[in-house]
């Protein structure tokens, strides 16, 4: 390792009780501190014999995140033969194909391997909101221990008639979706001897990102492992509600739990002037101030900044020339530019994409995961470009080419899927594969996710990433927080996600507002700056006269190096 282990991250490694809370806001060094944690346990003979430490996280690049950070503090046999690391969805996905039949279910049904609710919304010719109301409503029928006979009930009695030709149609095609699958791992779990079986073979679990968990998701983890699980997250990144995580009643069920409580309380990533601006969120939040954990190392302080703009055009050139400021002056810099959600970014897309002194990465385009990228390089390496346009079922022969149906992590599925739809796309365009591989990398130094340039994206697609710098632009109300947030948890949710999105900076923040900012309509709306703004974040920003003093003042070289 480069950097040795703080005080704390080592009294994680170390507290011999199994049931542990780390308290880990943004850029504490959980990661590090749960590869340290699996470390120890494995040493203190708690994974003994055959038994094994599952780690479950919630996305693939978080899967692939904490294995590499695994393998600087285990040897390959132990991270071979004593940890499973998997997402959610692949541990639902494995209950089920392994153990549906114990209590009566069909295991052949087919596991989810795109947004299928979305599809069938569509070919149904539903509009945003009525997708909007389907999800919502399947969502709240599925998210307790209850079969197919039931969600219909819970269907009928909420009166959507589009959710319940959805749910007709699902279990007519024998389709699971992915409200389904922790619904039947749940349902399956509920069998003793299911339960029993995977108690026994994990000795400890581990959970990266509490917040993220829904109340039927804790209720798996507890099924194998309660009083014996390390749970890891922040309270104030808790942001995903609305796939029906609730982080506080979380909370209050993991404190009820566990043992003991480790919190980790400095910074390793953002300067002390965007920990000011983040920590002065904390009473919107209900998030932990940080400390930064060697702030005379940070070039000039760091800066965080407001900056108001008359529309969004003029925001858009503006971020441009500070754009080009940064990159002429740290060229192997990383500016993400995010908003909170895509549409008020795109005049940014727009101004950013027709630059060619530096990279622009639109993250919506997609950030192909370690397996998926390898997956979609070995099928441009193979494929003939006129038999797969030319075939009957072009996506079906480009997922023949990848080995798609031998997947059943439905995550990695949805990515393969993903991945396979764009290259198709640029296939149809005329690229050839050559140049289609030139842009995608494999392993963590060379994919999108760490390229130099400007990224632009939204701020839940941000979670989990930091930038040397991060323009947080459209901080307006009606978009921070979002227009139809109403109650005091949504309004506490969208406080966090601008927590979130601020506290992926390194070096600096930006907060930008426009007064004009045209709808998708073309109307132009007049927009006041977001409430989000209040008297204590903003004495801790600066203005844009201050943002520019700042970069003529700076120590570049040294920032650069920073």
């Amino acid at each position: 390792m480069s950097v040795e282990p703080t005080a704390l991250q080592l009294q994680v490694r170390d507290t011999p009780d199994l049931g542990l809370l780390v308290v880990a806001p943004a850029g504490c060094g959980k990661s590090e501190a749960l590869a340290l944690r699996v470390q120890g346990m494995i040493r203190r003979g708690v994974a003994a014999g055959p038994r094994r430490i599952l780690v479950a996280t919630f996305s693939n690049r978080a899967k692939d995140n904490i294995r590499e950070r695994l393998r600087s503090y285990l040897t390959a046999a132990e991270l071979r033969d004593k940890v499973t690391v998997i997402n959610f969805h692949g541990l639902a996905s494995r209950l089920y194909r392994s153990h549906a039949a114990a209590i009566g279910l069909d295991p052949e049904w087919e596991l989810p391997e795109n947004d299928w609710v979305k599809e069938q919304c569509q070919r149904m010719g539903l509009i945003y909101g009525q997708i909007s109301a389907v999800d919502k409503a399947l969502r709240q029928a599925k998210q307790d221990m209850v079969d197919d006979d039931e969600v219909m009930r819970r269907l009928e009695a909420l009166g959507n008639q589009d959710a319940i030709e959805v749910e007709r149609v699902r279990i007519k095609d024998q389709q699971l979706t992915y409200d389904d699958l922790p619904r039947m791992a749940e349902l399956i779990l509920a069998n003793d001897a299911v339960a029993g079986l995977y108690s026994a073979h994990f000795a400890a679990v581990v959970v990266d990102e509490f917040q993220d968990l829904t109340p039927q998701q804790l209720r798996m983890i507890n099924r194998i492992g309660a009083g014996r699980t390390t749970y890891a997250g922040d309270l104030a990144q808790g942001i995903y509600g609305f796939t029906g995580a609730k982080p506080d009643e979380i909370l209050a069920a993991i404190v009820a739990e566990v043992a003991t409580v480790v919190e980790l309380t400095e910074s390793h990533r953002s300067s002390p002037a965007v920990l000011a601006a983040v920590n002065a969120l904390t009473p919107l939040t209900l998030g932990s101030e940080l400390a930064c954990a060697a702030p005379d190392t940070w070039p000039s302080g760091g800066i965080a900044a407001e900056v108001h703009h008359q529309s969004a055009d003029s925001e858009a050139e503006w971020l441009v020339k500070l754009a080009k400021a940064i990159m002429s002056r740290a060229p192997g810099q990383r500016i993400g530019v995010i908003s909170r959600i895509g549409s008020r970014r795109r005049f940014a897309d727009a101004a950013l994409a027709a630059e060619s002194g530096f990279e622009v990465h639109r993250w919506d385009d997609g950030v192909l995961d370690t397996e998926t990228a390898r997956r979609v390089r070995s099928t441009l390496a193979n494929v003939d470009s006129a038999a797969v346009l030319t075939s009957k079922d072009p996506i079906e022969a480009l997922r023949d080419l990848a080995d798609f149906h031998e997947l059943q992590d439905p995550a990695d599925r949805l990515a393969l899927a993903d991945a396979l739809g764009w290259m198709l796309e640029l296939l149809t365009q005329g690229l050839a594969p050559t140049d289609i591989a030139k842009r995608v990398r494999v392993g963590d130094n060379s994919t999108l996710l760490t390229r130099p340039g400007v990224h632009l994206l939204s701020g839940h697609a941000g979670k989990g990433q930091q930038f040397d710098w991060v323009f947080t632009i459209g901080v307006e109300d009606g978009n921070v927080p979002f227009f139809e947030a109403k109650t005091p948890e949504a309004l506490l949710e969208e406080a966090r996600v601008l927590s979130v999105m601020m506290s992926r900076a390194r070096h600096g923040v930006v907060l930008s507002h426009a007064t004009a900012v045209p709808a998708l309509s073309g109307t132009v709306w007049s927009k006041d700056p977001s409430r989000f703004l209040t008297a204590g974040l903003r004495a801790q920003l600066t203005d844009a006269a201050g943002l520019v003093e700042w970069f003529k003042a700076a120590d570049w070289e040294a920032v650069a190096g920073r």
